[in-house]
This record gives structure tokens, C-alpha cells and sequence, in this order.
């Protein structure tokens, strides 16, 4: 039997913003609801479509890219660290379209080349590298990019 009260609130937690299982679970733990009860109230949001791992696993990916502007590996990872699967997590990837992702790889790669006030070359591309590298760039895209800038001082 499952709690109407706990269900409705998991319900608003689940349509204010879209949740992947993991949070869910989380947030039923600190009402104190016993692994019989949670395993129900899953099972219920998924039935009513509360709770679908791929349309927030490709939400996620769409809203980080165009808002955070981060690349597939800090997606891809910080979508593994919510315990998506590799299916979801492809097919997340998938909304981000190749055009869209170079080019805000390419604006973003020159606003931040641009804001480094750092005098000494290989500082400044150290900096440049490890900003986006730790933003989920690729690596080779990052360093065909610095490679292009540096040519260009």
C-alpha cells in the first residue's frame, strides 16, 4: 500500500523538474520511507510517467550544453555519476546536434582565449587547456584549438 501523501509529493518533486531515479530514491530515504514503500512509489512514477530516465537523461544533456556550455565528457560523466545507463546517455548525446556543439566549442573557446590576462604564452595556454578540458571538451579538439590560436599572436 502506498502512502497518498508521500506519492503526491513525489509527483510535484518529480513535475516541478525533471529527476533521474537516484535523486528520487534520495529524497524518498529522507522522508523515512522503508525499501518496500520506495520500491512502490518507483514503480508508480514510472507508470504514470513521473519518472522516465531518458527524457531526463536527454534534458539534462540539452540544458547543460546550451546553458552551461559543457562538453559530452563533463555530460557524460556527470550523467554516470547519476547512475544513467550508456544507452541513455548515447542517446542524450544524440540531442546535442554536431553544428550546435562546434559552434559553441568555437565561441567559447575564443571568449575565454580572449579574457586570459596572462602575458607568458605557455601560461596562458595551460590556462586555456585546463579551463576547457574541466568544461567536457574533448582533448584534441582543445588542443587543434590552442594550436590555431597560439599561430595567430
Amino acid at each position: 500500500m502506498i502512502n497518498q501523501e508521500v506519492l503526491l509529493k513525489l509527483e510535484h518533486f518529480c513535475a516541478y523538474q525533471e529527476r533521474c531515479h537516484a535523486e528520487v530514491v534520495t529524497k524518498l530515504y529522507s522522508l523515512k520511507i522503508t525499501p518496500d514503500e520506495i520500491d512502490a512509489v518507483i514503480v508508480r512514477l514510472i507508470e504514470t510517467n513521473f519518472l522516465n530516465e531518458t527524457r531526463f537523461a536527454c534534458s539534462f544533456a540539452r540544458g547543460k550544453h546550451r546553458i552551461k556550455h559543457w562538453g559530452k565528457i563533463r555530460i557524460t560523466n556527470e550523467l554516470k555519476m547519476r547512475q544513467i545507463s550508456t544507452f541513455n546517455i548515447a542517446l542524450a548525446l544524440k540531442e546535442i546536434s554536431a553544428e550546435e556543439y562546434e559552434t559553441t566549442f568555437q565561441e567559447l573557446s575564443e571568449k575565454c582565449w580572449n579574457s586570459i590576462q596572462e602575458k607568458n604564452t605557455l601560461k596562458k595556454k595551460k590556462k586555456f587547456c585546463d579551463y576547457m578540458l574541466r568544461r567536457g571538451y574533448e582533448s584534441f579538439l582543445v588542443y587543434d584549438k590552442v594550436t590555431f590560436l597560439e599561430k595567430e599572436i
